[in-house]
């Protein structure tokens, strides 16, 4: 079992933060060899269930999760968000959390806990540390990376 949690500050407002955050499709664009399907309708909330894929064509893995608990940040406030994953490579829970900076912009706090079938107790450490990377990177570019346009 991995624990890690990721803490980043962003010049934008906590509302748009949390919508770049919880736009589940958009974590494809930032996590290599990975789709995104959001199975449940929108909007999302509690009992939301998406599909991380990561792999090479027929090789790869499901990361499936569901939303358990949703706080929406809202104009001047903050939000939570809990995930549980529950695939049958990957098992654990996530949540992000955004609250408005001290002055301006916003606070995000990232943290897992991943486990990986068959990954050997003794690997958590590497686990943790490449999940770290690769989640802070993530972070980072959903919060930096303008949404894509929609058509007019």
């Amino acid at each position: 079992m991995a624990h890690f949690r990721i803490d980043r500050s962003s010049s934008l407002p906590a509302d748009e933060a949390w919508r770049r955050l919880t736009t589940w499709e958009r974590h494809a664009d930032v996590v290599p060899l990975t789709r995104v399907h959001v199975r449940t309708p929108p909007p999302s909330g509690e009992g939301t269930v998406f599909v991380a894929r990561s792999g090479i064509g027929p090789v790869g893995f499901d990361d499936v999760m569901e939303v358990v608990t949703w706080r929406p940040a809202a104009e001047g406030g903050g939000g939570r968000c809990r995930l549980e994953k529950r695939g049958s490579f990957v098992t654990g829970w996530a949540e992000i959390e955004v609250s408005p900076g001290p002055v301006s912009g916003s606070a995000v706090a990232w943290q897992e806990e991943l486990n990986v079938r068959w990954l050997p107790r003794f690997l958590d450490g590497v686990l943790r540390a490449a999940a770290r990377w690769m989640f802070g990177r993530a972070v980072h570019r959903l919060l930096t990376s303008p949404p894509p346009r929609r058509p007019a």
